[in-house]
């Protein structure tokens, strides 16, 4: 039996929904599963990651699924597994999410599905330690949540887009920013107008995405918890983030703790990603840009 996982790209936090809000993107991790009895792990990879992802037992996707074999009880005779990945790596669009799901997926389901989904995402979110990535990449859309008595409730939250269709320009430079760094540099303490500053705003990114509202999108999409503490320390983003509205970006943020920018228009619009592009490139980085939608979809198991 093979087993086939995909799980998409995300963005997280959507500016002030700070370790709460998420939403998938329609770029996909793709890897295949088969199960051996030589007592290996065997791990290649193609696609990003290539060349810099360990493909031994240390592995982000082979660790996540020796978790679940262990949850269940059961033993692993060997896996051999080849990951296509699209996601890349250390942009803030939720590469170690996608694993760490991945390789969750991909053992429950060789083992016949002894968990429920809920159980996979409670697991993947205590072990990752905040949700705002893995729940939208295991539920597809746009996500809210919240942790309620030592447990984590996520909720899928409608993001149709009725007003119209929302487009999606990443621009991912070359620098790196490590999640622990960008969490590293934020206060632990924050005054209330700041709190209350992002806790309205972050009611209005969801009605916003909800309805497709642009105008109220680019309103909303601002925060004081953040954003003002990580954008400086990468080169060019303050700039890229204006030229993006300058070019008809109708809100830009950082994607989850940077590096990359995220910014929504309502049509393509690849002069955003150009302009942005050429602020990074002017302190002295290049970067990659990705033209993508929201996928309504999350995580897909399938046996091939």
């Amino acid at each position: 039996m093979k087993i086939s996982v995909k799980v998409p790209a995300t963005t997280a936090n959507l500016g002030p929904g700070f370790d709460a809000l998420g939403l998938a993107l329609d770029l996909w991790n793709e890897t295949e599963f088969l199960p051996t009895n030589d007592k290996q792990m065997a791990l290649t990879i193609s696609g990003e990651g290539l060349g810099k992802l360990p493909t031994d037992a240390s592995n982000c996707i082979i660790e996540a699924a020796l978790q679940v074999y262990g949850q269940a009880h059961k033993p692993c005779n060997g896996l051999r597994i080849h990951c296509i990945n699209r996601v890349p790596i250390g942009s803030g669009l939720g590469s170690s999410s996608a694993a760490m799901l991945t390789g969750m997926l991909g053992a429950n389901a060789l083992l016949g599905n002894p968990f429920s989904q809920e159980e996979i995402l409670k697991m993947a979110i205590e072990t990752e330690g905040h949700p705002d990535n893995v729940a939208p990449a295991m539920l597809g859309g746009l996500v809210a949540s919240i942790v309620y008595e030592e447990r984590v409730v996520s909720l899928k939250l409608p993001a149709r887009a009725n007003l119209g269709q929302i487009h999606l320009t990443v621009v991912w430079p070359d620098f790196d920013f490590p999640t622990k760094q960008a969490r590293a540099i934020l206060p632990k303490q924050v005054e209330r107008k700041d709190a209350i500053y992002n806790i309205s705003r972050a009611v209005l990114v969801t009605e916003a995405l909800r309805t497709g509202d642009l105008d109220l999108l680019g309103i909303a999409m601002t925060d004081m918890l953040h954003q003002p503490y990580r954008i400086p320390l990468i080169p060019g983003a303050q700039l890229a983030l204006e030229a993006a509205r300058q070019a008809g970006a109708a809100a830009v943020a950082l994607s989850g703790a940077g590096p990359s920018l995220i910014a929504f228009s309502s049509k393509v619009n690849k002069i955003i990603g150009k302009v942005m592009s050429h602020e990074f490139e002017k302190a002295g980085l290049s970067s990659k840009i990705y033209h993508l939608q929201v996928s309504h979809e999350g995580a897909e198991v399938s046996i091939l």
